[in-house]
């Protein structure tokens, strides 16, 4: 799903302090992002994810690995296009990325197999 432009104004973290590890961008009224809910909290407690929140801080779950990001102070920064978006941090900074729900890329790219087993294998962001 598309993003929203966002209006410019202070960020409350950078991109260059984000946590190294994997990072999901979502947001709850997007489709893709709602069928990989299952996927998000599968990740954090496999490969230690953390998930930047769009428009609902309690999506994809209430954890303490959810981060509210409705101002889209991260995601603006990060200069995303579409959500679901999965980062890899390497030193602060973004090493890689993809885009929307591939269970064969997001299985290659977290090193996690039979990810959302349910799922249907693809849906666009």
């Amino acid at each position: 799903m598309a993003m929203e432009p966002s209006p410019k104004g202070s960020q409350t973290q950078s991109p260059g302090s984000l946590p190294d590890g994997l990072i999901a961008v979502v947001k709850a009224d997007c489709p893709a992002c709602s069928l990989a809910r299952s996927v998000f909290v599968d990740l954090a407690e496999r490969a230690d994810l953390t998930v930047y929140t769009q428009d609902d801080p309690a999506f994809p779950t209430e954890a303490d690995w959810v981060v509210d990001d409705t101002d889209l102070s991260i995601s603006w920064g990060l200069d995303l296009d579409a959500v679901p978006t999965l980062l890899r941090i390497e030193g602060g900074v973004e090493a890689e990325r993809t885009t929307g729900w591939d269970r064969d890329r997001w299985e290659e790219f977290t090193g996690v197999s039979d990810l959302g087993p349910d799922l249907p294998p693809f849906k666009p962001g």
